[in-house]
């Protein structure tokens, strides 16, 4: 069975910083090194949206050149990890923040295993 566990969200000030991660396990910790990963995130009352991607060599997309300067997609295949390193974060950036594994790509139907999310909130 495919696993995928985020951690590290929680409250923080605009202009803080957190570091997300997502441990694979299962099925996603055995393939963890043949797929390209991803973050997405879904605010209230809004769709999911693309963040970033990484493939399985490291190559990184992400999902706006604003976003590029403030966030930093990463993985460890040797600790099946995925990581976010979000900096100068904004209220805008409160969402419920989800890693996939999939084929890569910027849409959610790019990625087949999803994790159940950490919640982010960034007050003003």
């Amino acid at each position: 069975q495919a696993q995928l566990v985020e951690s590290g969200g929680g409250l923080v000030q605009a202009g803080g910083s957190l570091r997300l991660s997502c441990a694979a396990s299962g099925r996603s910790g055995r393939t963890f090194n043949l797929y390209a990963m991803a973050w997405f995130r879904q605010a209230p009352g809004k769709e999911r949206e693309f963040v970033a991607a990484i493939t399985w060599t490291g190559s990184t997309t992400y999902k706006a050149d604003s976003m590029k300067g403030r966030f930093g997609i990463s993985r460890d295949n040797n600790k099946n990890m995925l990581y976010l390193q979000m900096n100068n974060l904004k209220p805008e950036d409160t969402a419920i923040y989800y890693c996939a594994q999939g084929s890569g790509g910027v849409r959610s139907s790019d990625y087949a295993y999803w994790g159940q999310g950490t919640q982010v909130t960034v007050s003003s």
